[in-house]
């Protein structure tokens, strides 16, 4: 059984930080590529960043310069520190993970339960 559970979502206020924080946990042999969706209520859930094993990141145009993607590979943790935050980000947040686990031998992608974050004054 796997899990990703998402941290550090809220209210903040526009042009404020705040970082999320997502745990990967069960019986996990490796772990690809690591990733931040979100969804704002009636539009479709978009890639925010996603960053691989060995560091390499990408961003969304709408999130560069603001968004920062990180990630420790021992604690099988995954970040994103959010600055400058506009209510245009004001979305549920999505952790994503490609996993192998024990007993298998191809990538699954899972899906934490989600986390809001919204930006009002």
């Amino acid at each position: 059984q796997v899990q990703l559970v998402e941290s550090g979502g809220g209210l903040v206020q526009p042009g404020g930080p705040l970082r999320l924080s997502c745990a990967a946990s069960g019986s996990i042999l490796s772990i690809n590529a690591m990733g931040w969706y979100r969804q704002a209520p009636g539009k479709q859930r978009e890639l925010v960043a996603s960053i691989t094993s060995r560091g390499s990141s990408n961003y969304a145009d709408s999130v560069k310069g603001r968004f920062t993607i990180s990630r420790d590979n021992a604690k099988k943790k995954v970040y994103l520190q959010m600055n400058s935050l506009k209510p245009e980000d004001t979305a549920v947040y999505y952790c994503y993970a490609d996993i192998i686990s024990y007993g298998s031998s191809r990538y699954v992608g899972y899906w934490g339960q989600g986390t809001q974050v919204t930006v009002s004054s």
